[in-house]
């Protein structure tokens, strides 16, 4: 069971990651004016534009991309998935607290969107880092 939870959370962290990050390093004035999508404007409230951060955020997305898919093509591997959760839990967290800090800037929908989006980052990367049991392995 453990296993099938952290191949999930590793999926739902691929996909979005990438999606982050081809979109921020590949159509960066539309990722700042246009993020996350759907019709929903989070960039512009935080501050001006600016093409330097926003290629930099790209390019980190798609690394821990490439961490997250080695992590799932190695899902096996209890150490491998635990530290790249670790590495994850680092990032998700402080990213979760800042945006916590700034939902000010929103109206209500966004807020609760960038509170539940951005918590469930944080929750599944606890699921990668919490151990397996030698019954689950």
């Amino acid at each position: 069971m453990k296993l099938l939870l952290d191949r999930i959370s590793l999926a739902f962290l691929a996909v979005t990651s990438a999606y982050v990050g081809v979109f921020a390093y590949f159509a960066t004035g539309s990722f700042y004016e246009n993020f996350p999508g759907l019709g929903l404007r989070w960039l512009p409230q935080l501050g001006p534009f600016n093409e330097h951060l926003i290629k930099d955020v790209g390019a980190f997305y798609l690394g821990i991309t490439v961490l997250i898919l080695l992590a799932l093509a190695n899902a096996r591997n209890a150490a491998v998935v635990q530290a790249t959760g670790a590495a994850l839990l680092v990032f998700n967290v402080l990213h979760f607290y800042y945006h916590l800090t700034m939902l000010h800037v929103y109206e209500p929908r966004d807020q609760w969107l960038n509170a539940i989006l951005l918590g469930l980052t944080v929750v599944l990367s606890v699921v990668l880092v919490v151990p397996r049991s030698r019954v689950s392995a």
